[in-house]
């Protein structure tokens, strides 16, 4: 049984700048960085032996898929335990995640909690792991920064766990 994440990494400026925000937190705060690059969650870390039903729909849906707009738009947070970037998908891009999310449905051994359908709050994790204890620093140094960026929901990524960090399994482009 194998471990796997679905999701999309956000590219070019974004991933730049998700980087060095992180990085930062983490020196100055002393707090471990997640082990995946900047994305947001399609489906939240699941465990299966039978990967190759996903990647069938995988494979199919993105053939006919093009890639479309994304926006990063300030900070958000969850309680005192998350810090994100807001990632506000256009129209086109809120689609196609609801399609994929519905042929992903069908497979059986596949759950979506109500936190990872398709009306989640769609974010870019910055730092999320035993924070509280430094959350209000935290969240004031964040919110010093200009946080705006065009981007694109234009691929999808799968990964898996392995010697202890997140490989990348797939990807599929859009």
């Amino acid at each position: 049984m194998n471990k796997y994440v679905l999701v999309c990494i956000i590219g070019g400026q974004v991933l730049n700048f998700h980087k060095e925000i992180r990085s930062s937190i983490c020196y100055k705060f002393n707090k471990k960085p997640q082990k995946l690059p900047a994305h947001f969650t399609i489906k939240a870390p699941f465990e299966t032996d039978k990967i190759d039903e996903m990647i069938k729909i995988l494979d199919e849906f993105s053939k006919y898929k093009k890639r479309e707009p994304i926006k990063i738009d300030g900070f958000g947070k969850f309680r005192e335990d998350v810090v994100y970037m807001n990632v506000k998908l256009s129209d086109e891009a809120k689609k196609i995640h609801d399609e994929l999310i519905d042929e992903l449905s069908k497979i059986s051994w596949i759950e979506f909690k109500p936190n990872e359908g398709k009306n989640k709050i769609f974010h870019c994790t910055i730092v999320s792991r035993r924070i509280r204890d430094k959350f209000k620093e935290i969240w004031e140094y964040v919110n010093q920064y200009e946080c705006s960026f065009e981007s694109y929901f234009d691929n999808i990524s799968l990964y898996i766990w392995s010697n202890n960090t997140w490989e990348l399994y797939k990807k599929y482009k859009l």
